[in-house]
């Protein structure tokens, strides 16, 4: 059954079809344009009608068919209205007269992490690097502060260069940054950003970049990274422009005047560290120097032999420079040659040998021997020159320092420095080792001296008895001339037992006190036919002519008792020492090596049963 609306709707759009026909019939085409645009106009009023109706509409519910009972309809009475009651005719809205602003208590809520303290005192107490110099020490804090900058500003990468006024060259120390193409090298000054830092010593601000312009711009990256804003300030120290801290960023307008400002605070805290830094380093270098110089020059250091006297030169330049090789070049008078007597090499790269040739021409030592003037190289690589001779084979590069010893206008030797940094010597280093070689010439002078003494002497300087040489060449004569008389003869050797227990009760060592007690009461038991002499150390020899070794054994029985009976005054005590004694004969021997080989076998037998003993060998 068609309803009344459906007939009005039907009515409607029945007028979109007479029209269209009337188009049709009609020849005149100014008359067809109008009926069309009539229709277009018609069809979308009815279309915006629809939409309106709708939209005015409340969206309905989905109703579940529900089983009910019939209800009776209400109908109005003829005359009666109905009135409908809306619930809310007052519409809730916020105005400025009704707005109320909401009131905090104060007590920010955030979720604490169960490892909220450990992880506090890690960052709070962080402990610097062990064995680590200034330099190293300054490069950690400058580290902390780069981390504080970049994260509180946002940045991509927050660097500190190094600027060297007489190279005019910047160098990157230390950087944080979310990238890993950041360069570590040393920039010269040309037309970016950096440099204009440096020519104008003024603060820059960038907050615009062109992607374009990027790698011209910032050139302490290996490739682009979407740089847009950038921003760098000078740090000063002693009133010159000594190094530049910067800020980078990808996002446009990340910095302004304000992070300048911001940025020079945190320049001055870096260079108030430097000033504590560098005054601390020179406090503790000038003590490190001294004590260096007094070890040197130190009574408790003996040094009688050249092994003695190279490591106690290593010993005191230790402290005295920063070095990774050492070398120490001493000349021999009898070959009139310049040899590496004493090498430290403390990185694991290839270095030179000990015992190796100094060239004298064509090389940075032999520059040295030649002038008498320390030579300092700053850059190994930037020269084609050998240090020591064109065989040495080095596999590392660095800086290089070579000190002359020279005294009384006669060099004895060079001292050589190696770091693996380049740059890493200064003037006011050269001119403190060019003072200090002097000391060590001296010490080098007085040490050959007396061993050219000790060599010219035939007598021990300490017990005043044959030293080793001169005892060797009396004992092969006196072998010889009982050889040929065909007479008995026997050789003892006799040798201070270890006293580890008694020296440790006296305040000095008693040793040398004990050796010339020893060595006295051996001259009072010799008649001026024998021959005595100083072996080594602890030992001495005593030659009978034309004795058997019966005889020589009583004697040296008659030797051990008196010296562990006879007390000897050292300090302020007094106490007693044993000797041990070999006996060997010589009758029918000529070979010196072989008589004192079979003395110094009876030795070992008495020092077995403990010491304080005498053993013979026929």
């Amino acid at each position: 059954m068609i309803t009344e609306k459906l007939k009005k709707r039907l009515i409607t759009f029945s007028v979109i079809p007479l029209l269209a026909l009337i188009s049709i019939l009609i020849n005149d085409i100014y008359i067809r344009a109008g009926i069309i645009a009539v229709i277009v106009i018609y069809v979308g009023f009815i279309i915006f009608l629809r939409d309106s109706a709708r939209s005015d509409e409340p969206a309905a519910e989905p109703v579940q068919p529900v089983s009910m009972p019939e209800q009776p309809t209400y109908e109005p009475d003829a005359g009666e209205s109905i009135t409908i009651i809306s619930p809310n005719k007052n519409i809730e809205v916020i105005t400025a007269d009704n707005f109320v602003p909401e009131l905090h208590s104060g007590k920010r809520q955030y979720f604490k992490p169960p490892d909220l303290k450990e992880s506090f005192e890690k960052i709070a107490t962080e402990a610097l690097p062990p064995n680590v110099g200034h330099d190293e020490q300054f490069s950690f804090l400058i580290d902390k502060i780069l981390t504080v900058i970049k994260d509180a500003y946002y940045a991509h990468t927050a660097v500190f260069f190094w600027y060297n006024k007489k190279k005019e060259k910047l160098t990157l120390e230390r950087y944080v940054s979310v990238s890993k193409e950041i360069t570590q090298r040393k920039f010269d000054l040309e037309d970016d950003i950096l440099s204009k830092i440096v020519i104008k010593e003024e603060p820059e601000l960038l907050t615009d970049i062109t992607t374009t312009a990027e790698p011209d711009v910032i050139r302490y990256y290996n490739s682009p990274q979407g740089i847009k804003s950038f921003v760098g300030v000078p740090l000063f120290y002693g009133k010159h422009l000594s190094g530049i801290l910067a800020l980078d960023s990808k996002v446009n307008d990340a910095f302004g005047i304000e992070t300048i400002y911001s940025l020079g605070r945190f320049v001055r805290i870096i260079s108030m560290i430097i000033a504590l830094f560098d005054e601390k380093y020179k406090d503790s270098l000038a003590e490190q120097r001294l004590n260096g110089l007094l070890s040197l020059i130190n009574g408790d250091k003996y040094f009688e032999t050249e092994d003695e006297l190279y490591n106690l030169i290593e010993h005191s330049l230790k402290t005295l420079i920063n070095w990774d090789a050492f070398t120490f070049i001493f000349y021999d008078p009898l070959e009139q040659k310049f040899k590496t007597t004493k090498v430290v090499n403390n990185t694991s790269l290839k270095y030179v040998g000990e015992h190796l040739e100094v060239e004298i021409s064509g090389t940075f030592v032999g520059k040295s021997i030649i002038s008498g003037i320390p030579v300092k190289i700053d850059d190994t690589s930037s020269a084609n020159i050998p240090r020591f001779a064109k065989s040495e084979d080095v596999s590392f590069d660095g800086s290089f320092l070579s000190i002359p010893l020279v005294y009384d206008n006669q060099n004895y030797g060079v001292i050589c420095f190696e770091s693996l940094k380049k740059n890493a010597y200064t003037n006011s280093d050269v001119q403190f080792l060019k003072n200090a070689s002097r000391l060590f010439a001296f010490v080098i002078y007085s040490y050959s001296t007396q061993s050219v003494l000790k060599k010219l002497l035939s007598v021990d300087v300490d017990t005043f008895t044959l030293n080793n040489e001169a005892f060797i060449q009396r004992l092969n004569s006196e072998v010889l001339k009982a050889n040929q008389l065909k007479v008995p003869g026997a050789i003892a050797l006799v040798y201070i037992d270890e006293f580890l227990e008694q020296e440790s009760l006296f305040e000095g060592n008693p040793f040398p006190k004990v050796l010339k007690a020893v060595a006295q009461t051996i001259s009072e038991e010799i008649n001026p036919t024998n021959l005595l002499g100083r072996i080594n150390d602890r030992t001495f020899g005593v030659y009978f002519f034309n004795t058997n070794t019966k005889d020589v054994f009583l004697w040296a029985e008659k030797l051990r008792i008196k010296i562990a009976r006879k007390p000897i005054s050292v300090v302020s005590k007094q106490t007693t020492f044993t000797v041990s004694i070999g006996v060997a004969s010589t009758q029918n021997k000529t070979d010196v090596e072989e008589i004192i080989y079979n003395a110094d076998l009876a030795l070992k037998k008495a020092l077995e049963k403990g010491g304080n003993a005498v053993r013979n060998i026929n």
